[in-house]
């Protein structure tokens, strides 16, 4: 059975989160019936050795009854004992120790009943007792392989090939037996059980037979079960085990749903609030705005740029600027700090050939500086706002210290910059390259105007790590089911986070369907350099509107939908 993903460069139709839920049913329903422990769980040797726990736990504990209540029985236990409490202390601690060591079987043993019993109790042809070829398949191949050990003598090769087969045919014995023996087990328990099910059914058939206690027939917990699709064919079973197929489907059918709703209660709000600055119907100019082609390098290579790096470049600025509320910095910083959880899981899973590692830990350096301790490296960016006399005066002085730093940082790593490719630069290099170039292109802005003030920057600054952020999360849904392509173990965890991450993101994904369509296809689209390239005409102010008649053209060609076979 494949799992894939298909591609489309059209929009979504309106029944389209309801096809992604239906297809998010599918893979979970797969990965939870596949789950080793719940594959364990359902086994008839598992509910076999709850049984015996469980029976010998009871055992004990009517043990200790009896001895206590009619200490009369216990004969050859009367008198004191030489060990005096030390006794009293040895039947505490195993006493603990059985209950302990019983819990989980226990838990094992009632699981496996609620989903044998109601099958036991709609069919009433008796199953019959037989070993499932899977119990033994590794043991007959193993007896029908030659032995890896060369003999030279053929008598001695025949005797050792014979002892090897009587040797498995013993094993496969045993195995033969056990099952057989856990599924009289087994079959004893639901008969038990069935009993007891069957006169809690009777209470519950009297109880409602009283006046006013009346159900209706056509409830709307029937109706709404009735209108969830068929997804029997998903439900990963073993051999002997058809008869589950329709209950497991049944009892795991609201999974996805749950963690849906748990995902839309925790959806990141100030970064919805940030992302509604965005530029988003005129292709996220901000993108192209931050970093001007005017602006000289300090290098004559330049390094790549990752999605996060001039988002906390741009913050650090803004944490600069003396003359701003303080709840609008706050704010700026929490949506900052929510966006940048996304942005990693994004550049985590698209940057597969590790080009822009080095530029994504600078961005976790940079911002760690500048969320604890409003400092960019090791300079103090409010202690920086306060010698300052202007805006132009912070800008520059971030231009000169960025440049500084570039240059200490270069010569400590020269040799390892001179041998490896701007991508993979140290990153406090990249760090203080990134900070000049952005300080240098807001500067020439300031300079295209006379008159510029801090919460005039700052807005500009807000619309530019909001358009950055808008264009990096468009690769949202496209990244998230990377996250399913996992270990059998963590299938199960990766599409719960994945059904989450959907719920959490609902309403960005419809902020971000308003976006134009794009030339650009996905790959491109997960880089921001792509972005920067697609519109090459000169930079435009961030503080003056743009002209009317600029067109760009983006879209949300990486929306991607998910199709079993």
């Amino acid at each position: 059975m494949k799992w894939l993903l298909k591609k489309t460069r059209t929009k979504p139709a309106k029944g389209k989160p309801r096809d992604l839920n239906e297809d998010l049913m599918k893979f979970w329903m797969m990965a939870h019936t596949c789950s080793p422990q719940f594959v364990v769980g359902r086994s008839v040797t598992c509910m076999a050795s709850g049984a015996f726990c469980l029976l010998g736990a009871m055992t004990l504990a009517e043990a200790m009854l009896r001895s206590y209540l009619m200490p009369w029985s216990f004969r050859f236990c009367t008198g004191e004992s030489e060990y005096k409490w030390s006794t009293v202390l040895v039947l505490i601690t195993q006493t603990i120790a059985v209950g302990v060591g019983t819990i989980a079987p226990a838990i094992r043993w009632f699981i496996a009943l609620d989903f044998r019993c109601p099958t036991r109790r709609e069919r009433s042809s008796k199953r019959k007792l037989t070993v499932e070829r899977y119990w033994i398949q590794l043991l007959v191949e193993m007896k029908d392989c030659p032995l890896t050990i060369r003999i030279q003598d053929r008598f001695c090769r025949k005797l050792a090939h014979y002892v090897k087969s009587k040797l498995l045919d013993i094993c496969i014995g045993m195995q033969t037996g056990i099952v057989l023996g856990s599924k009289v087990i087994q079959f004893i328990s639901v008969y038990f059980m069935i009993w007891v099910l069957s006169l809690a059914d009777i209470c519950n058939k009297l109880r409602t037979m009283k006046p006013g206690n009346s159900i209706p027939s056509g409830s709307g917990s029937e109706s709404r079960s009735s209108t969830k699709p068929d997804l029997s064919r998903f439900v990963l079973h073993l051999e002997g085990e058809e008869e589950l197929v329709e209950l497991m489907m049944k009892k795991n059918f609201d999974a996805t749903d749950h963690w849906l709703r748990r995902g839309k209660g925790k959806q990141p709000k100030h970064l919805m609030e940030l992302l509604e600055k965005s530029t988003v119907a005129e292709g996220f100019k901000g993108v192209k705005e931050f970093d001007s082609d005017l602006v000289r390098s300090l290098d004559c290579d330049e390094p790549p740029n990752c999605w996060a790096l001039p988002v906390v470049t741009l913050t650090a600025i803004a944490v600069a600027l003396p003359n701003v509320s303080g709840g609008l910095m706050k704010q700026l910083v929490l949506s900052v700090h929510e966006g940048l959880m996304y942005v990693r899981l994004i550049e985590d899973n698209l940057d597969a050939k590790g080009e822009l590692t080095n530029s994504r830990k600078a961005a976790n350096v940079v911002w760690l500086g500048v969320d604890l301790y409003s400092k960019w490296l090791d300079v103090d960016l409010r202690k920086l706002s306060v010698q300052a006399e202007s805006t132009k005066e912070i800008l520059e002085k971030l231009s000169d210290v960025a440049k500084t730093r570039f240059v200490e940082c270069k010569k400590i790593y020269m040799n390892q910059c001179l041998k490896e490719r701007p991508s993979k630069w140290p990153i406090k290099v990249l760090a203080a390259n990134s900070m000049y170039r952005i300080s240098q292109t807001l500067l020439q802005n300031c300079d295209s105007r006379n008159e510029m003030d801090d919460e005039r920057l700052f807005e500009a600054l807000t619309v530019m790590i909001s358009d950055i952020l808008g264009a990096c999360l468009t690769n949202l849904q496209r990244v998230i089911f990377y996250c399913l392509s996992r270990a059998v173990i963590e299938r199960e965890y990766c599409v719960r986070k994945t059904v989450h991450i959907l719920g959490e993101t609902e309403k960005i994904r419809k902020l971000l369907d308003q976006q134009p369509v794009s030339t650009l296809d996905p790959d491109q689209m997960a880089c921001i350099e792509e972005w920067r390239s697609l519109n090459d005409l000169k930079i435009s102010s961030p503080f003056i509107p743009s002209s009317a008649n600029r067109e760009t053209v983006f879209s949300t060609s990486s929306d991607l939908y998910l199709t079993m076979e």
